[in-house]
């Protein structure tokens, strides 16, 4: 018998599948529904991991899945090729971006296919390319002419290592994204936004039409982030200047135990107050350092100084001191808020901190309650003038109709999403096609002057705007009056790029536009997404707004891009860290002794299971696994150590025993090829035995159980496991009951119909099973087994006899049998009448299809 050589299998299925470009994907296929199974693309970091690993497995098994069930599939594959990280190989490397990119995304191509994905590679983009960045140029232009895009001077997200500027959403926990010990800093800078704060509403309506298709979880990050809110803003009056300073309240009904004011220190009253008082200035200065998000923190500290300065109240007409604060944050709201210390923890802690007034104008709805503060319920208004005795709730709703009768402000909706900075001070990126023209100003390049290319007479010094230090570039002909211009050096946040990318991918070669609709109207929204809830706020946000835009363009017609998401959970794995040399020490040099783990000095280890990363040394090379185990076994443990959307944890005990199945599925197929070659597929549903039947009604329930665990959840661990069972019993059908006429074809049928069942999941394995069995063709074009309903379970029930309350027998008969027959049945078994003798027989209980009850006494 053969031996399961796994290297020579993968690379002749891998050579032949190429050869014949199976994967290619039409448009359009006579007869059939179209399915877009999309995983985001990578960052081509030039290896893949074990996440990208679980990523595209989970893509893959999926497509093959729905080729089989008779889609029209397209699985794309792709790169998010610039960014930082290959600007910083060129400055440590002297290696140009383009170089290093191209080697990099050279290689984990050649990774992907080693696995065995069926992408249509002939549709792979790759956008540090011109030809793909010169629709991100054209798509600039239009947004621009819609009014979407605008310039101003803004403070922003800045990282002192990458030199550049950040979106909110690429700052963590005060850190920048890519340099997890770097502060990030506030900076002035001019700025290109896209207005994405003009599709808030229809941001979160959206929600509506996935919410079936999409985690809940996602949905409420996006949601919060949006951060839609209804108040009423109002206008206090600043004593000292008598100018309006509007702040924004979703709590109106405590306007009257308002004890302060505060402005954030970027406000621009702030820069007046510092002119007739600057012995605050250094303090201002020191909260305008720290960085946005830890100032936003909840649980930190608030600091802050009076300004001496004050405003009055205008509905109670109350003079209050005013505030510089760092928990104020100009990008969010109007950058002043009142404090409302009796209710309000934040503010509480605040006035306690520095002695300012508390004044509670909120009590509870219960007379004899005492009110500890601050006191953030609803209840009865106090200290409130004619709201006095009403219910906080409808003083809400009266205070804001006053505010408005009065003119004193208005009730509105605010927004914590901000604007799309999408301006980064580096080179490797897609250039703003805007020039600067002494006669003309600010003007766009013509279209047919795209794509701005990027010049190569580059310093990569590590400093500044890389784009700076080339003439080449800068200087250039305005399109519009001929004379001289400078070119715009900034280049395009990267989340561009990967905003509309799964669009290009339907029509990657068309030169005319992006894509055409009516092809992308074929394909969108996209069936099934892929990926990592950490792009919640970021990508997804960004491609739904991107998606919105081009249906406004005329370019598509659906309103959502994506209408089911994945998101895969997290590959774990164990990390050694030694106190004695204060590192993390790789698997290799590791001495496992059962659950403990030594260095080779015979330290004791402290061992975690946790995300797997290179500064923990506890990644895993998946072309070591493939290597050592072979990529359909790699895929197999994959996909059945836990559910996609779970966590799971690397473990190479789960891979042999992965390899285990594989071979033990090879061992009992090559042993009976000869017999499941030479068999008929007729087989007489009139002369099956006992066994027969019993094998066949597993079968259609693992094919049942199979197709449901991958339509319903996706648990491929279930649909895996099934096939796990049902192997079993056919091993136990060959060693036990191959001695009935049906017994080969029931055998064929069986096996054939469990590679089937497993050529998603493990494709190279089982297309060699097909062509051994003497099949012609490649499985994903073969049809997915179906079950039959009247095979899902047996016809005959086992049913207990109790003789006054204990089993002495069983016997199975055809379900829902006579009770006479039941009974005579129940009455001849050997050990039945044994019990008898001597007896009288009372009564006789059937209980249909289960049991029948002899109730006797002594004669």
């Amino acid at each position: 018998m053969r031996e399961y050589d796994y290297k020579e299998i993968e690379k002749k299925w891998q050579e032949k599948w190429a050869k014949d470009n199976i994967f290619k994907t039409e448009n359009e296929v006579a007869g059939k529904e179209n399915y877009y199974v999309l995983s985001m693309l990578p960052y081509p970091s030039g290896k893949l991991h074990v996440g990208h690993a679980r990523n595209y497995t989970i893509g893959d098994v999926i497509s093959r899945y729905k080729r089989m069930k008779g889609y029209n599939v397209l699985q794309p594959m792709g790169w998010d090729s610039f960014g930082l990280p290959a600007e910083n190989a060129a400055i440590q490397n002297g290696i140009h971006p383009a170089i290093w990119t191209k080697s990099n995304i050279e290689n984990m191509r050649r990774q992907l296919k080693l696995i065995g994905f069926s992408y249509d590679w002939e549709r792979e983009i790759a956008s540090y390319t011109p030809e793909y960045y010169k629709w991100n140029q054209w798509l600039f232009k239009r947004m621009y002419e819609k009014g979407l895009i605008y310039k101003k001077k803004s403070l922003v997200n800045w990282c002192p290592d990458c030199q550049t500027v950040l979106a909110n959403e690429q700052v963590e926990d005060g850190m920048c994204w890519r340099h997890s010990k770097t502060h990030v800093i506030q900076k002035e800078l001019e700025q290109w936004f896209f207005k994405i704060t003009d599709y808030a509403d229809e941001l979160l309506e959206g929600h509506e039409e996935i919410k079936d298709g999409w985690p809940e979880k996602v949905l409420t990050m996006q949601k919060n982030w949006i951060g839609k809110s209804f108040g009423t803003e109002l206008k206090l009056k600043v004593v000292e200047t008598g100018e309006d300073l509007p702040i924004f309240t979703t709590r109106i009904d405590t306007i009257y135990g308002v004890s302060y004011a505060v402005v954030a220190p970027e406000h621009p009253i702030v820069d007046k107050i510092l002119q007739v008082n600057p012995s605050i200035k250094d303090k201002v200065t020191e909260m305008k350092n720290t960085d946005m998000i830890e100032r936003g923190a909840e649980g930190r500290e608030k600091n802050g100084i009076d300004s001496g300065w004050h405003i009055e109240n205008p509905v109670s007409k109350e003079i209050v001191p005013l505030w510089i604060a760092d928990y104020v944050l100009m990008n969010y709201g109007t950058g002043a808020v009142m404090g409302v210390p009796a209710h309000d923890e934040r503010d509480f802690a605040f006035a306690g901190k520095y002695n300012l007034p508390v004044k509670q104008v909120i009590t509870s709805k219960k007379a004899d309650e005492k009110v500890e503060l601050p006191f953030v319920e609803e209840g009865i208004m106090i200290n409130s003038g004619d709201f006095n005795g009403l219910s906080s709730k409808d003083a809400l709703i009266k205070i804001a109709e006053y505010v408005e009768e009065k003119n004193l402000g208005q009730r509105t909706y605010k927004y914590r999403l901000k604007d799309w900075g999408i301006s980064r001070q580096r080179y490797w990126g897609t250039p703003i096609p805007v020039l600067y023209c002494e006669k003309c100003g600010e003007v766009l390049e013509k279209d047919e002057n795209l794509p701005v290319i990027l010049p190569d007479d580059i310093e990569f010094s590590g400093n500044g705007n890389p784009l700076e230090t080339s003439n080449q570039f800068k200087e250039a002909t305005c399109p519009c009056c001929g004379g001289k211009a400078r070119r715009d050096t900034d280049t395009m946040d990267t989340f561009v790029d990967s905003s509309w990318y799964f669009l290009r991918y339907c029509d990657p070669k068309n030169l005319n536009l992006p894509f055409a609709k009516e092809i992308v109207d074929k394909w969108t929204p996209v069936d099934q997404y892929i990926g990592g809830v950490e792009h919640a706020v970021m990508h997804l946000l960004y491609a739904r707004f991107f998606f919105k835009v081009l249906r406004d363009l005329g370019l598509l017609t659906a309103n959502e891009p994506f209408k089911r998401l994945l998101t895969q959970g997290m590959v774990l794995g164990p990390s050694y860290y030694s106190e004695k040399e204060n590192r993390y020490l790789l698997p290799k040099d590791v001495v496992l002794k059962g659950d403990k783990a030594y260095s080779e000095s015979g330290e004791e280890l402290q061992v975690k299971v946790e995300k797997m990363s290179k500064s923990k040394n506890n990644g895993v090379d998946p072309e070591e696994m493939l290597d050592k185990y072979g990529a359909d076994t790699t895929r197999l443990f994959i996909m059945f150590a836990a559910p996609p959307e779970k966590e799971l944890e690397w473990n190479e005990n789960g891979l042999a025993g992965a390899y285990r199945f594989l071979t033990r599925v090879w061992r009992l197929i090559f042993e009976n090829s000869e017999l499941v070659k030479n068999a008929h597929d007729d087989i007489d549903y009139d002369k099956l035995s006992k066994e027969d039947k019993a094998l066949l009604i597993k079968l259609n329930q693992t094919i049942k159980k199979v197709t449901d665990a991958i339509e319903n959840n996706y648990h491929f661990n279930t649909a895996i496991a099934a096939n796990m069972e049902l192997i079993n019993e056919v091993q136990n059908y060959v060693t036990n009951s191959m001695n009935s006429e049906q017994a080969p074809k029931i055998l064929a049928y069986t096996l054939k119909k469990i590679i089937l069942m497993l050529s998603p999941f493990v494709p190279h394995f089982c297309d060699e099973i097909w062509e051994e069995l003497g099949e012609t063709g490649y499985l994903f074009n073969e049809k997915w087994p179906e079950y039959d309903e009247k095979m899902l379970s047996s016809d005959e029930v086992t049913i207990a006899v109790q003789v006054n309350g204990k089993i002495r027998g069983s016997f199975e008969i055809e379900k829902d049998s006579d009770k006479a027959v039941v009974e005579k049945a129940a009455l001849e078994l050997p050990n039945v009448t044994k019990h008898l003798e001597g007896m009288n027989i009372v009564k006789v209980i059937v209980i249909p299809n289960r049991i029948v009850n002899i109730v006797v006494k002594p004669q």
